[in-house]
């Protein structure tokens, strides 16, 4: 039985999720001509290798119409989505495992909150940036019009109905009348899809994961300063087993946190295994521990 582990000792997120198993992949250039494929309007891939403490691993870059998600927040005006952190991951068959290390995540000007908006509507914030807003009717559009087969579609707008129900607890809407700003963009999009196609790719029958560290301190969002983690996150981890730790920051965003509860079936400690095979994915930032 081919089997994954999910080291998330520096949290979980969607990219670098995508960019570990993408590792794992036989043929990555094939793989990564597939996820470019997928047919996101304005949406590109690019897989690039990094580095982070001596680990040499791969950055996933998502760009949405020739601009790479995450270049607005380095430049302080990020609007787009969470700056996703890695994730190593080992592949296998039979008892052989894959092996998953987490994500170190920070937002700035906003998380994955919601406004209730008018559907699809597109609003401008203070430092001049329009910024979309999409309902989870848009998003089933756009997920089920993917060059992808009905499971990884079913599988992403799973993902979604996740973090929309948690978004609906926290602001005390229903799912219908919640609209994203970050879960609703092209890039969240693409970190969602993409990873439901890789875990198809790799045919994975089972995913454990290790507890999740999620970080501590605060985080700015739209609705102004929260605690890590964030609202919607902290629903998604119910019945997850979680810790903290020293690392300032938001290490487990609402898309990985809704990732793990989805395709993870248990968690816990590294189970008995042969490991064949060992995927790093790798954030941008660094911190005194690998951001992988």
């Amino acid at each position: 039985m081919k089997t994954v582990y999910l080291d998330c000792g520096m949290g979980a997120a969607g990219d670098m999720l995508m960019a570990a198993l993408l590792e794992l992949c036989p043929n990555q250039e094939d793989a990564l001509r597939a996820l470019n494929a997928l047919g996101i309007p304005g949406v590109e891939f690019r897989a690039e290798k990094s580095e982070k403490c001596g680990i040499v691993g791969t950055h996933m870059c998502v760009f949405i119409h020739g601009e790479e998600e995450g270049a607005a927040e380095e430049a302080g005006n990020r609007q787009g989505r969470e700056d996703r952190c890695g994730d190593e991951v080992m592949h296998s068959h039979g008892h052989e495992v894959m092996h998953d290390h987490g994500d170190e995540v920070m937002h700035s000007h906003e998380c994955e909150v919601i406004h209730e908006h008018n559907h699809g509507t597109t609003h401008s914030y203070a430092d001049g940036h329009a910024h979309h807003h999409a309902g989870m009717a848009e998003i089933r559009e756009l997920i089920l019009g993917l060059n992808a087969s009905e499971k990884v579609k079913q599988d992403a707008l799973a993902v979604y109905q996740l973090i929309a129900e948690a978004e609906s607890q926290v602001h005390g809407k229903t799912v219908e009348e919640i609209h994203f700003h970050e879960v609703g963009t092209l890039d969240a999009v693409a970190d969602v899809s993409g990873v439901c196609m890789l875990m198809e790719k790799l045919d994975v029958e089972r995913v454990f994961a290790s507890a999740v560290h999620v970080g501590c301190g605060q985080v700015r969002c739209a609705h102004g300063i929260l605690p890590v983690p964030a609202p919607a996150t902290a629903y998604l981890l119910q019945g997850i087993p979680v810790y903290g730790g020293r690392i300032q920051g938001e290490l487990c965003t609402p898309t990985g946190a809704a990732l793990l509860k989805y395709f993870a079936k248990q968690f816990g400690t590294l189970p008995p295994m042969a490991i064949e095979k060992i995927g790093y994915g790798m954030g941008k930032k660094d911190f005194e521990a690998a951001n992988c």
